[in-house]
């Protein structure tokens, strides 16, 4: 949709927004959050300065993609049956990682994200996790701020880890 005016596609005022609905996700759904990913990393700005390896990396095809469901729990987050976001939990050793977050860029600081990290929490605890950990790239002030926002503490960095790029490391007690 490049080229075209987006303001239209804005995500509703938090007043009069229909709830955003979360749940796991199926097969049928890979096609689609597929090409979220694809979207998602297409939209002006988000890619600006992001290695080309790690840009194409996020962007998986529905095999590669069901390749990430391996082990790991997905959720969606859908509004008036229009997929919106997606994020993966993986519960291991006690403990929950949330993965691949990523949300529609026109339906940003609409409470998407947060109802997505909420369910991945909820996944941890009914997993009996004792904590979720999060990461997310330095380069994304908007994630960072989320996570903290969301009672996730920064615990530490790891320099030049994914594509030489700096990525920040978030907890949450449970």
């Amino acid at each position: 949709m490049h080229g075209t005016d987006r303001s239209a596609e804005r995500a509703p005022s938090k007043s009069n927004a229909a709830p955003v609905t979360v749940e796991r996700i199926t097969h049928q759904d890979v096609p689609e959050i597929c090409a979220l990913y694809r979207r998602v990393w297409e939209a002006p700005g988000d890619a600006a300065g992001v290695p080309n390896e790690l840009v194409k990396s996020w962007q998986p095809t529905p095999l590669e993609f069901t390749s990430w469901m391996e082990g790991v729990t997905y959720f969606a987050a859908r509004r008036e049956g229009r997929l919106l976001g997606v994020v993966g939990c993986e519960v291991a050793h006690g403990n929950c990682h949330l993965l691949h977050l990523a949300v529609e860029p026109d339906a940003r600081r609409a409470g998407v994200a947060s109802a997505l990290v909420a369910a991945g929490v909820e996944w941890a605890k009914h997993a009996s996790a004792v904590e979720v950990w999060a990461d997310a790239l330095a380069r994304f002030p908007a994630a960072v701020a989320l996570f903290k926002h969301l009672g996730f503490t920064e615990c530490g960095v790891l320099h030049k880890h994914e594509w030489n790029e700096d990525v920040r490391l978030f907890e949450r007690i449970l």
